[in-house]
């Protein structure tokens, strides 16, 4: 199951608080309204049921009213309705109405009894409310009030206050996701600075004022990465040293060999094969003398100059005895790119002997703008192994097999340090049809 990120778990409570804050209010809101509001009508109601029962009473007095005329007298609009009960009988102004049903029971106790009363009911479908008003003797005067533009109001109004509800929670989400990208702002400054070491970069630092509450943080971090840039130095100080001092010795351990193995032909045959196996060890030494030296020297700046590329790569193709036609230029390259041409130069050149050794043979060397590309025609490097392929003392296929072949381990490592000198990086993947394919990318220069 996918995990949410922080900043969407604190944007999501955000807007979860925010709707929760905003419903409240919301139904708060619209319980206080609509009271208000029912109360204000009822009240009017009442007020005018009273006016028009006045006017009523006064009308029906005498020994033969027309009671229809005195209803029809009322001023009482489209959204009222008004009955007389007179006499035991029901009189309006219509026939419309079934007096029985129009006035609910408990009312019309209440009003037999002498006293006023109101009750909400749905006539047709519609609230409405009912207000019935005693007059002399038995009669009782009943007023029906619609609610209908009251419900619609109420109906506008819960529109609203939900309209309103979303928009605060869309702006907690926002305001969740804003507040984290800034409050996220030190730590991602340090992923970033972390990740800027982890690509070869030391002199990444933090600055501890940025942010004080993370000046802890900044200032540790700053200490860890000055130790490990001291840590490094010390050993590619080491390193340099080491096969410096080693150089010597190993030139006059060279010559001597290289002696002996004129003369091996005077040798018995487990002499000539043990003088055989040592100048190939020696050879060997000094190899891996000199790749450390080339590692030692990974602080030196690039020195860039305009280079034709696929030159380049012919004669590294012919200083190995391979084909120059080997080489194939992607349309649209340019005829010079500005690198550092010794390095570009070792870099291919080790591509290749890494093809030659463990690839089966180079098969293709692509030039485009701003990367070099070989193609071998060996088992292929696995997904598992592509991403230690480059470190040091790792040769062939197998990512972590050690002290077998004739490699020093490290061709590959000087070929990810050139390329990342230049501001690239190599890479490795599958050729189509089978076989690896090895990438250098070479940015140019940044303005």
């Amino acid at each position: 199951m996918k995990v949410m990120g922080l900043r969407a778990r604190v944007s999501a409570a955000f807007a979860v608080g925010a709707l929760l804050l905003s419903a409240c209010v919301s139904l708060v809101s619209y319980e206080s309204t609509r009271n208000t509001l029912l109360a204000e009508r009822e009240g009017t109601a009442v007020r005018a049921t009273y006016y028009d029962a006045a006017v009523v009473g006064a009308g029906i007095t005498g020994t033969d009213p027309d009671v229809l005329e005195v209803l029809r007298s009322l001023d009482t609009g489209s959204d009222r309705y008004v009955l007389l009960y007179l006499d035991g009988r029901w009189h309006s102004r219509s026939a419309d109405l079934a007096a029985g049903t129009a006035v609910p029971t408990a009312l019309r106790e209440m009003t037999a009894r002498g006293e006023a009363g109101a009750q909400r009911i749905r006539r047709d479908g519609r609230a409405a409310l009912i207000v019935g008003v005693p007059l002399s003797g038995s009669a009782v005067f009943y007023e029906i009030i619609s609610l209908r533009e009251l419900q619609r109001t109420l109906q506008t109004l819960a529109l609203v206050l939900t309209a309103v509800a979303i928009m605060v929670a869309a702006a907690g989400a926002a305001l969740g996701w804003y507040v984290t990208r800034h409050a996220l702002r030190p730590l991602t400054a340090v992923a970033g600075a972390a990740r800027g070491i982890a690509g070869g970069d030391l002199t990444t630092r933090l600055d501890p004022h940025t942010e004080p509450d993370l000046a802890a943080l900044s200032v540790a971090f700053n200490d860890m990465a000055d130790q490990l840039a001291r840590r490094v130095e010390r050993d590619r100080r080491f390193a340099a040293d080491v096969s410096h001092e080693l150089r010597s010795p190993l030139q006059t351990l060279e010559a001597a060999a290289s002696v002996i193995h004129k003369r091996r032909d005077e040798l018995d045959e487990r002499g000539a094969a043990a003088i055989t196996l040592l100048t190939a060890e020696v050879a060997r030494f000094q190899q891996l003398v000199n790749d450390l030296l080339e590692l030692s020297r990974r602080d030196q700046p690039v020195l860039r100059e305009s280079v034709d590329l696929a030159e380049l790569a012919r004669r590294v193709c012919r200083s190995r005895d391979l084909p120059g036609d080997l080489v194939e230029v992607v349309p649209g390259t340019p005829p010079a790119w500005p690198v550092d041409r010794r390095r570009v130069e070792q870099a291919l050149g080790n591509l290749i002997d890494n093809a030659v050794r463990y690839g089966g043979g180079p098969v293709a060397v692509r030039v485009g703008a701003g990367f070099l590309e070989v193609d071998d025609a060996g088992p292929g490097v696995g997904v598992a192994d592509r991403a230690g392929i480059f470190d040091r003392f790792v040769r062939g296929p197998a990512s972590h097999a050690r002290g077998d072949g004739d490699g020093t381990g490290l061709g590959l490592a000087i070929v990810a340090e050139h390329a990342a000198a230049h501001g690239g990086n190599a890479t490795v993947g599958e050729r189509p049809g089978g076989g690896a394919r090895f990438r250098i990318d070479l940015p140019g220069p940044r303005t």
